[in-house]
């Protein structure tokens, strides 16, 4: 059975005078999925967001969110208190404190006691500033203020969550406590969408990718298919041997398309098109042909790697 879809636009297009920032966008996201928004700068992904949002009225096509139409005027209310929307560069207020601060934005979507104190509690721990929540917001560090800034989106429990750019700035481990979070969330119901330049959290975290470039969707799947489709497997080999004597067995294997040799490592990296039996089945021959292995591990080629060859694609 299809899942619903929490995201659909038709023809969604947005002109800036002679400038067309998102251009005829058909986007269809499940309710549940993180979806991952790539491209490079100004490809689109922030006015794509804004207008999902509601932030920005688009020139021409419609949005469906969880079914029903989103319009800008007032005839939305309830369906716009379903989203949250974090932008890449929305203020926080230094001279409050945390726990006043999303009391202010709980009380901004008509949270009565003593749900809004239980829910300002529930959201603290998720975004892991219990200990945190009297202390004034001048005082946190940035990655702090980032995870309060998600708290704020998510204080009156929306279906859907906007994210533009959101670890911007933020060191690893605070990258890896916001990844964290977005899962949590994920798994209460939420269906999320982010834009990153940070690809590798991105291939951690989504279970959809759309790809912008310049306005257009180019690619718009689940991540799983998009690595089957687009990213190559490779086999990185080395032996304490001659090289000469590896790659003259490689050229029995037709599932092996082509290779070369990395001059740093002295490694022999092999593009691969076969199965986990056909690799299992290299290493074998390669094993039964007293070639001294001293390293045999497959990969796939990352979500950058993919995006950076669609990239050359879109140029050439």
């Amino acid at each position: 059975m299809a899942k619903e879809l929490a995201i659909d636009t038709r023809g969604l297009t947005k002109q800036f005078d002679r400038h067309i920032a998102v251009n005829d966008i058909d986007l269809q996201v499940a309710a549940g999925e993180i979806c991952g928004l790539i491209g490079p700068n100004g490809a689109g992904k922030t006015t794509l967001l804004r207008m999902l949002a509601s932030a920005e009225e688009p020139t021409t096509g419609e949005i469906y969110i969880n079914g029903c139409r989103l319009l800008r005027d007032r005839s939305n209310r309830t369906l716009k208190q379903h989203i949250g929307f974090l932008p890449d560069d929305f203020p926080l207020y230094d001279d409050l404190t945390v726990w006043d601060y999303l009391d202010y934005f709980a009380r901004l979507y008509n949270l009565r006691q003593p749900r809004r104190r239980e829910r300002i509690y529930a959201v603290l721990e998720l975004v892991q500033l219990t200990n945190k929540r009297n202390s004034l917001i001048s005082t946190l560090s940035r990655g702090m203020k980032q995870r309060l800034s998600l708290g704020r989106t998510i204080i009156h429990e929306p279906l859907l969550l906007l994210l533009d750019e959101p670890v911007s700035g933020l060191d690893p481990i605070a990258r890896s406590q916001f990844r964290e979070i977005i899962k949590a969330v994920q798994q209460a119901g939420m269906t999320v969408v982010i834009s990153s330049h940070v690809l590798s959290d991105l291939a951690e975290l989504c279970t959809w990718v759309g790809i912008m470039e310049l306005g257009y969707l180019v690619e718009s799947a689940p991540l799983q298919e998009l690595y089957k489709r687009l990213g190559k497997q490779q086999i990185f080999m080395a032996t304490l041997g001659d090289l000469a004597a590896l790659t003259s067995e490689l050229k029995n294997f037709p599932w092996l398309e082509s290779w070369e040799i990395l001059p740093e490592t002295q490694q022999v990296c092999a593009h691969f098109s076969g199965s986990r039996e056909d690799a299992a089945n290299l290493l074998r021959s390669l094993v039964n042909a007293n070639i001294p292995l001293t390293e045999f591990h497959c990969t796939q080629e990352n979500l950058e790697t993919i995006f950076l060859k669609m990239g050359h694609k879109q140029a050439s």
